[in-house]
């Protein structure tokens, strides 16, 4: 099987501006993580695109188309859609992004080793992912346009509707926060508002399929307040060993999102009394880079087995990986 792979941010998304620091590091481990995982099974030629900037700092394994700043990167995309069996995109939701990317797979008729467009296209916005997950039952945060939002006592946070990780999300602890925000903001219809709750920040890495669900591990995110804008600095991979609390939430969440497919991160807040479901990630989140190390489960070679049946997952080990996203310090 050839096998197309390309991770927005290191590929070439950003081809004619500066690569952003913080989600280029994140998109690096996260494309090194797979291509190790794919580079590990028989039978499969890997087509990787790599900016320019980045060549030498990626091991790819495989053949490397080198985007440069003259390229059309969309138009790169679609001719090696054209040239491979299957394709396996990493890319942001905002702006449409990872569903455009999807969508094209979808129509040249190749093998999309992801969710389909769709599904990216609900899970992508947290408005309908709250309104779905409210319709099945399943513990959510409150969640409302910002341009219907009017400020009460209390910590709340605003984040762009189809924002990632921490991208254009802001803290506000007091209605002069509220106002300032408001004023700053061009669009707020473009923002959600939601009650800041104050709790565990975990996170889920999963496989679905057809309504079904299977939980790989749980993960602890870290993250630090800076300038009124949570800053994601660690993951802790395979971080509690306990699925208990989670097994019956993974299946209610597939049940709700049947258009699921292959791996997905689940972003929750856990307080003593619940735990609740904060976004929905369809694509490779960062914790994924710590699987391999932490379980020694090849999730590549799973998401290939689900093509044709149900994933064969054998943890040979458990141990907790720590990722380091970024420093801890302001500076």
């Amino acid at each position: 099987m050839k096998i197309l792979v390309f991770e927005y941010i290191t590929g070439g998304g950003f081809n004619k501006q500066t690569l952003p620091g913080s989600l280029a590091r994140e998109g690096g481990l996260m494309l090194q993580a797979l291509l190790d995982n794919l580079a590990a099974i028989d039978g499969i030629e890997l087509v990787v695109m790599l900016d320019e900037r980045l060549l030498g700092s990626v091991n790819t394994g495989g053949a490397t188309v080198v985007i440069k700043p003259e390229n059309d990167v969309t138009e790169e995309f679609s001719h090696l859609v054209g040239q491979c069996d299957a394709v396996w995109p990493v890319a942001p939701e905002f702006d449409g992004i990872l569903q455009a990317l999807c969508q094209r797979v979808e129509q040249a008729g190749r093998i999309l080793l992801t969710s389909p467009a769709n599904a990216v296209a609900l899970t992508g916005n947290k408005l309908r992912t709250y309104e779905r997950l409210l319709q099945h039952d399943i513990a959510t945060v409150a969640t409302r346009l910002f341009d219907t939002a009017e400020y009460h006592p209390g910590e709340w946070i605003v984040k762009s509707i189809d924002g990632v990780g921490c991208a254009e999300s802001y803290l506000i602890e007091d209605r002069q926060d509220f106002a300032v925000i408001s004023s700053q903001l061009p669009d707020k219809a473009r923002f959600i508002f939601q009650p800041h709750i104050q709790g565990e920040k975990t996170s889920l890495s999963c496989l679905f399929s057809q309504g079904q669900g299977w939980l790989l591990c749980v993960n602890l995110q870290r993250f630090e307040i800076i300038n009124k804008q949570y800053q994601l600095t660690e993951c802790v991979v395979n971080y509690r060993t306990d699925f208990t609390p989670y097994r019956e939430l993974v299946q209610a969440i597939a049940q709700a999102f049947p258009e699921l497919w292959g791996y997905a991160g689940i972003d929750l807040i856990e307080t003593a009394e619940q735990i609740y479901v904060l976004e929905i990630n369809p694509r490779l989140t960062t914790s994924f880079t710590g699987i391999y190390n932490g379980l020694g489960v090849n999730v590549a070679e799973q998401v290939l087995q689900m093509l044709n049946g149900e994933p064969r997952i054998h943890p040979v080990r458990s141990q907790s990986i720590a990722v380091k996203v970024r420093e801890t310090d302001a500076a």
